[in-house]
């Protein structure tokens, strides 16, 4: 495979990276992995770990009326969104971008650039991130700021989008 893979974290100094349960259920996993996430979709993960998000980008099977909804006015491929409230935490974040040697993982879910390998995982290199703002925007992505995340998770679900809802646990009360 020639896929260049990585691990978002925010601690620094990991060695080796140990197969661990997913903390998701796949019905493909068959023991502990390491999670890896392609280079494509790495900006979906480029902020803090626990930072809820609605990240989406088109598909050939799109719809033009979901293209006309949720990329109107964008010339972006990607769009992350991220609640207000988070915005000083992503300020004073410093994530560590691993690089993984890619032989040992096999896709998960192509729509959310996620592989697996049931081995343990030495980092090839290591890039430090201070400004995630900055690295954010020198993707072809479009970076948006919301009070509240739900609806338009709700509305992401229901498009024919390629999407993923990460850590929508911890985004703020849904409004009535």
């Amino acid at each position: 495979m020639s896929e260049r893979l990585f691990h978002i974290s925010e601690e620094p100094g990991i060695k080796v990276f140990e197969p661990k349960p997913s903390p998701s259920h796949f019905d493909k996993i068959t023991g502990d992995v390491v999670f890896a996430i392609s280079e494509k979709l790495l900006h979906n993960y480029l902020l803090p770990r626990d930072c809820p998000r609605v990240t989406y980008y088109a598909s050939p099977q799109t719809t033009k009326a979901d293209l006309d909804t949720f990329f109107k006015h964008s010339t972006a491929d990607y769009v992350v969104v991220i609640e207000s409230a988070w915005f000083k935490k992503i300020v004073n974040a410093t994530l560590y971008c691993y690089e993984f040697p890619p032989d040992t993982f096999t896709i998960l879910d192509e729509c959310a650039g996620y592989f697996i390998s049931y081995k343990a995982i030495e980092p090839i290199g290591v890039t430090v991130i201070f400004d995630l703002f900055g690295e954010l925007l020198k993707r072809n992505i479009e970076l948006r700021f919301t009070p509240n995340l739900h609806k338009l998770a709700d509305d992401v679900k229901q498009s024919s989008l390629n999407f993923s809802l990460i850590r929508m646990r911890n985004a703020g009360k849904q409004p009535n």
